[in-house]
C-alpha cells in the first residue's frame, strides 16, 4: 500500500473499528500525520496543530484499533500505553510486527483479501 492509498483507506474507514489494518496502512498514515501536523503548527502555531489533532482523533483511534486486530488482539490493548515506559514499548513492538496471516476473528488478511469474509471466525 502506498502513502496515498493508506491515507485514503484510513479516511474511508474512519469509523471502522471492526476490521484489520496492515503495517503499511498504519505507518504511512502516521508519517503523513507527522508531516501535516508540522505544517499546521508552522502555519498556525499551537492552535493550528491542536485543531488538526482534534480533527483526526477518531481516524487515528480507528486505524490503531484495526492495527491491533491485525495481530489478532482486541483494540482495548491500546490502553497498555498508559503504563509508563513498558506500555508504549510493547505497543511499538506490536505495531511493527507482522499481523496474523490469513483470516482471524477480526476479518480477512488485508494483505491477502482473496480469502474473503466467508472465512471469518
Amino acid at each position: 500500500m502506498n502513502p496515498i492509498e493508506a491515507i485514503t483507506s484510513v479516511f474511508s474507514n474512519y469509523t471502522n473499528f471492526r476490521d484489520r489494518a496492515s503495517r503499511s496502512e498504519f505507518w504511512w498514515w502516521w508519517l503523513a500525520n507527522i508531516i501535516f501536523c508540522s505544517i499546521a503548527y508552522t502555519i498556525a502555531g499551537d492552535i493550528g496543530s491542536g485543531i488538526y489533532v482534534l480533527a483526526i482523533f477518531i481516524p487515528n483511534l480507528a486505524v490503531t484499533v484495526r492495527r491491533h486486530h491485525d495481530g489478532n488482539r482486541s483494540g482495548w490493548w491500546i490502553l497498555l500505553g498508559i503504563i509508563p515506559f513498558i506500555g508504549p514499548l510493547v505497543l511499538l513492538f506490536w505495531y511493527v510486527s507482522k499481523g496474523t496471516e490469513g483470516p482471524n476473528q477480526y476479518g480477512p488478511d488485508p494483505l491477502r483479501p482473496e480469502y474473503g469474509d466467508e472465512y471469518r471466525y
